[in-house]
């Protein structure tokens, strides 16, 4: 409607009420009113200390012809907004002794209130200044509770301070928002963001409540059945964020508070029950909640026009909100006591497990020194099974080709056999020329002689089988050597062929593996130990091999030779080398360049350990990129001191 069909307009109806309620409508709605100027002043300021209207503008009537002052509102754009936040205020020349007419037309998708207030410009400047610093003393209380939680978790990593820092400030952002203090303001003025945020602010602030609650509560706990309620509440927050923002912002702020009403019981309702099962948190929200509810409810009877509207009720909501923080802050510091008291009786039982544990381990050090000789033994029959557990694919795998050869040829086996075994007993039942003839022709029938003639092939094959799997197990056996435990001579250049042959189902395809043996005596020796020595080398060459990337030949290759009185064995790569660094702790228990889980660094650490029990040396020869080659000399004899000592 034109300002000058409103102004033929009689359908105006004097207000009932000092501040004129609105309510929610999608209509527009015009206030018309003259002021006096009783001042001395030229100028007067209209004042509407509310800033929650979408559009204002004002128009004064001069002559009844209607003239537009003023244009703004949460929708206008920045450029024509007028006034400041926590309200608008307009300049109005009104001369003294002066009375002016103006209409004034306000449209929201909130509820509307309309405060009008007329001062001289000193006196609304007080005002403001007034109004300003109770909203930076509410500001600047939940900012500094929001930083001393904040802290808090630092030092912590208590995810309920970490929660209640983000409600703090989303709280703190909705109720200035309702107060015309965009929190956001500093990254753009946005007009539609001004005209959704404090709504936009107290769907996300229910959010961070409700999970706070949760946490701080520990309605998972307490209350498994509440807790599971919850995802519901936010499929419709979001559902709602959606309807408000973008589809009807009318419908969206009608649903938006039947979410909040009914988010409040059911905090509430979470409250109560927590309290009745005895914990000490939910006494405290509910303490706090309770004192934000009664804010909230004073603000919402505001809207309903059952209270009126004053400094009280329009910050109520506020008020509510920084009792809540304080409450909950005292809760969360109460928190840190419990905390406190829970850390202070686990330590007490953790001195108390201590003690004990101190005194079943100084029982079990005297009697380590017993048992020290059999822990490094059963140490190094370990590190052997679990290389050879390693290999029992490979080993299975290889094994299984031979013993594929005899499977396969039992049942032609027995055919062919059978075919003999009944023709030759046909033979023995024949008496006559005529019945003789009869079995020749079964005879040539059956293919008789093909069958035996294929029984040698099939022989043939199966003894191949049974021939290599006995050389598989002959090797697994001369490596493994579990039942030698005893210092006897040993062919080191069979120990190397062993190894080879357990290791190559492993690595056949991938490396290559060389063998040049020397002519070298018997050494006098461990067997078993001396060959775990070979296949932990061994072992890593390969795999150091495999580690390449850069096309080079992967080879491993080990050789034997004697020199003087010692037997030495060389164990060569083409792997990716070691430094110097490396080098120098490749010994060390413990010490792995392997990826966690793939090596456990004792492999080389019981290497040296073989070695220098028998009284021998190694040497390590590496270069990044290049290989590696490790030196073993070990003396045909074994002193005997030694011998006694293992």
């Amino acid at each position: 409607m034109a300002p000058e069909e409103v102004l033929r307009t009689a359908h105006f109806a004097p207000s009932e009420a000092e501040v004129p309620n609105l309510g929610v409508s999608r209509s527009a709605h015009w206030i018309r009113f003259r002021i006096l100027n009783d001042s001395d002043e030229p100028n007067l300021i209209l004042s509407i200390p509310y800033a929650e209207i979408d559009e204002l503008d004002l128009y004064h009537i001069h002559g009844r012809i209607p003239k537009h002052i003023a244009h703004g509102g949460r929708l206008a754009e920045a450029e024509s907004q007028f006034g400041v936040e926590s309200g608008f205020q307009i300049t109005l020349p009104i001369a003294p002794s002066a009375e002016e007419e103006f209409f004034l037309r306000v449209r929201g998708f909130k509820p509307i209130h309309v405060p009008l207030l007329v001062a001289t410009a000193a006196n609304t400047s007080t005002a403001q200044s007034t109004s300003l610093a109770w909203i930076g003393v509410y500001a600047g209380a939940l900012i500094a509770m929001a930083l001393y939680n904040f802290f808090i978790f630092l030092s912590t990593r208590d995810r309920s301070y970490f929660l209640y820092v983000g409600y703090i400030l989303i709280i703190a952002s909705a109720q200035l928002s309702f107060l015309g203090f965009g929190p956001l303001d500093l990254l753009g003025d946005s007009a539609w963001f001004n005209a959704h945020s404090s709504i936009i602010f107290a769907l996300l602030a229910v959010v961070f409540g409700m999970e706070f609650a949760r946490r701080f509560i520990g309605t998972k706990e307490l209350m498994p059945r509440l807790h599971r309620l919850v995802p519901i509440f936010y499929a419709l927050i979001g559902l709602d964020m959606a309807l408000y923002c973008f589809v009807d912002s009318w419908v969206g702020y009608q649903f938006a508070q039947a979410i909040t009403g009914w988010t409040a019981i059911y905090l509430l309702l979470m409250g109560i029950v927590g309290a009745r099962k005895g914990s000490r948190q939910a006494r405290y929200f509910l303490l706090a909640w309770s004192a934000f509810l009664v804010g909230v409810l004073v603000f919402v009877l505001k809207d309903a026009g059952v209270l009126p509207f004053n400094r009280l009720t329009q910050f109520a909501m506020p008020i509510g909100s920084a009792l809540e923080g304080v409450l909950l802050s005292f809760g969360l510091a109460d928190r840190i006591n419990v905390l406190r008291s829970e850390k202070e009786r686990l330590i007490r039982e953790q001195n108390q497990v201590l003690e004990q544990k101190v005194r079943e381990r100084t029982a079990a050090l005297q009697e380590s020194n017993d048992t020290l000789k059999r822990t490094q033994t059963q140490l190094v029959n370990s590190e052997k099974m679990a290389s050879l557990g390693q290999l029992t694919a490979g080993i299975a795998h290889e094994i299984n080709n031979p013993v594929n050869f005899i499977t396969s040829n039992i049942a032609p086996l027995r055919r062919n056999i059978s075919e003999v075994v009944h023709v030759i007993q046909e033979y023995r039942a024949a008496e006559t020329a005529e019945a003789l003839s009869r079995v020749r022709e079964e005879e040539a029938r059956m293919g008789v002689g093909e069958a035996i003639e294929e029984l040698d092939g099939i022989i043939a094959s199966v003894a191949e089988g049974a021939s290599r799997t006995a050389e598989i197990v002959r090797g697994l056996r001369n490596f493994s050597r579990l039942d030698e435990n005893d210092l006897k001579e040993a062919d080191l250049n069979e120990g190397l062929r062993s190894t080879m042959t357990v290791l190559g189902p492993q690595y056949r395809d991938k490396v290559e593996l060389r063998l040049e043996l020397g002519e070298i005596p018997k050494v006098e020796c461990f067997p078993g130990k001396v060959n775990q020595v070979f296949m932990n080398i061994l072992t890593n060459a390969a795999q150091a091999t495999l580690a390449r990337a850069d096309g080079r030949p992967r080879v491993v290759s080990a050789s034997t030779s004697l020199f003087e009185d010692q037997v030495h064995v060389r164990i060569s790569d083409t792997g990716i080398g070691m430094n110097d660094e490396t080098i120098a702790r490749i010994f060390d228990p413990f010490f792995t360049t392997k990826p966690v889980g793939e090596g456990t660094g004792l492999g080389l650490a019981i290497v040296y350990g073989i070695i220098n029990d028998h009284g021998g040396s190694i040497e390590v020869q590496s270069q990044p990129g290049v290989g590696t080659e490790f030196l073993i000399s070990l003396p045909l004899r074994r002193e005997r001191s030694a011998a006694k000592r293992a």
